[in-house]
């Protein structure tokens, strides 16, 4: 009599199999001469009983205070080492930056990007790519007053729309936004869109930030070092079933964009883009196609945006948690500029308003794991030897929090960023967008919205909790990002 298994059933079997080899190959394996130890490690699960997939970062925190600046974790069958702390981070991605930049191989960003684009590319593609989008960014105003105009209009078109709900509690999540969105929207495509309730840049936004949340999510984690879940359901279908409707959307765009380009009046990233495409149609190696193209607009609208509105929206409830704060705040902003328009260069003569803005990006911790990064070779580092390949985890939490570094790391402190004379003063260990040649190419852009949309809302309104909740409490998000969880807050329009 013939047997008759289901889809489930050799899928169970093929498991079971795969979970026996990796067990016997764990068994057999020798470790790497000098590398780093860590905790003792379960077959096949490694460190995954210790570790909460929801928040691993805390996991790896906690280690770190036991195991040192760098130490070996096994997650799965994937075996990665763990930089801790700031001196760590900054000998490997400063020191070292050519040896800590490559990035390992990811199953989800592999399914994402296939490769392409930017932030998990290799070699010379993302060389190429990485240099093409930082000098189109340089042309199109990156860090100069064309994009700052473009800031300072969107905080108008925001303030108006705020002012309406300032008699009743209001979540400014969806608000906040649409406003950074609308950046992205105008360096890309060239235009931003009029109406705040427009449901092509709502779903955009929608789909960008719950991909970010689901890149996060447990059952991702479990996907990237368990590759064989990628047959069985989980969120990571989810991302790609999202991601492609973000690809249709984009590609219709650079299709229109097409059909009227002109090589000298170029409206945006896509066209600057397009023109470069046409002139390189003849070259076989090009790496101006349509894939390096997908990918880097799904990513300058996913990075270019949840980071920033994460981080506005921290700066506002930390306000909130510590009104003395806010009131210094708002003495300052009245003090220096009164009720003209905050521009980015106030920040010089604003040096509380800056030093709260670096506190919160500090504090708020939005990507506490960092990307992953890998050795392009062999290297003796800090008396251990990695091999070429090694999966690198650049803790920046561990950097943002460093106790030699900031003295009251765990509070809330904007003075970590100011001299005995108030005077404002960078911190090394300041390093939210990472750093090193996997640096985020956004940062520049990040910081002069931060500060404008924060100081502009700040000069226009004073932010409390609603009544009968005078303690306040900020819950995290759980994803890729750490941004506030939506609360309801009270504005109240000052004279």
């Amino acid at each position: 009599m013939d047997l008759v298994y289901s889809p489930s059933v050799c899928l169970l079997l093929a498991a079971a199999v795969f979970i026996l080899l990796y067990a016997l190959r764990d068994r057999m394996r020798r470790p790497a001469k000098n590398f780093p130890s860590g905790p003792p490690s379960l077959p096949v699960i490694g460190h995954l009983h210790m570790i909460n997939l929801k928040r691993p970062s805390d996991a790896l925190m906690k280690m770190s205070r036991t195991h040192g600046n760098i130490f070996r974790i096994q997650m799965g069958t994937v075996e990665m080492v763990v930089l801790a702390g700031y001196e760590a981070v900054k000998e490997a991605l400063i020191d070292n930056a050519e040896v800590f930049s490559e990035r390992p191989f990811v199953p989800v960003f592999e399914d994402m990007h296939q490769g392409y684009g930017i932030p998990f590319s290799h070699g010379d593609n993302w060389k190429e790519m990485r240099r093409f989008t930082l000098s189109t960014f340089r042309d199109f105003g990156m860090g100069k007053r064309t994009i700052e105009d473009k800031i300072i209009e969107e905080c108008g078109f925001l303030i108006k729309e705020i002012e309406v709900y300032k008699d009743e509690p209001v979540e400014l999540k969806e608000f906040i936004s649409v406003a950074v969105g609308n950046i992205i929207s105008s360096i890309v495509l060239g235009h931003r869109f009029d109406n705040y309730q427009h449901p092509t840049l709502l779903r955009v936004l929608e789909l960008v930030h719950e991909n970010f949340r689901l890149l996060g999510s447990p059952s991702v984690i479990l996907y990237n070092i368990f590759p064989i879940m990628r047959f069985f359901p989980g969120d990571h279908k989810k991302i790609m079933k999202n991601l492609e409707e973000l690809h249709c959307f984009l590609r219709e765009t650079f299709l229109k964009h097409l059909k009227v380009l002109e090589r000298d009046d170029q409206r945006g990233y896509i066209d600057a883009y397009l023109v470069r495409q046409l002139e390189e149609k003849g070259n076989p190696k090009s790496y101006f196609h349509e894939q390096n193209l997908l990918s880097i607009l799904a990513t300058l609208f996913a990075a270019g945006t949840d980071t920033t509105i994460a981080s506005i929206r921290w700066a506002i409830s930390f306000m909130v948690k510590n009104p003395l704060i806010q009131k210094r705040v708002h003495e300052e902003i009245d003090r220096v500029i009164g009720s003209s328009q905050p521009q980015f260069h106030h920040r010089k003569s604003m040096p509380y308003t800056n030093a709260v803005v670096h506190e919160t990006q500090r504090v708020a911790n939005v990507v506490p794991m960092n990307l992953p990064h890998a050795t392009t070779r062999d290297i003796n580092f800090r008396g251990y030897h990695l091999p070429k390949g090694t999966y690198i985890v650049p803790l920046l939490e561990s950097v943002l929090f460093d106790k030699t570094q900031f003295e009251r790391a765990e509070e809330f402190y904007p003075e970590h960023f100011l001299d005995s004379d108030g005077k404002f003063v960078m911190r090394p260990a300041f390093l939210p967008f990472s750093t090193g040649k996997r640096i985020c190419i956004g940062e520049t852009l990040a910081k002069m919205e931060v500060f404008i949309f924060f100081t502009t809302l700040m000069q226009k309104f004073s932010f409390h909790a609603p009544p009968g909740e005078p303690d306040i409490e900020i819950k995290r998000g759980i994803g890729l990002t750490s941004p506030p969880l939506p609360q309801k807050l009270c504005i109240v329009r000052r004279s």
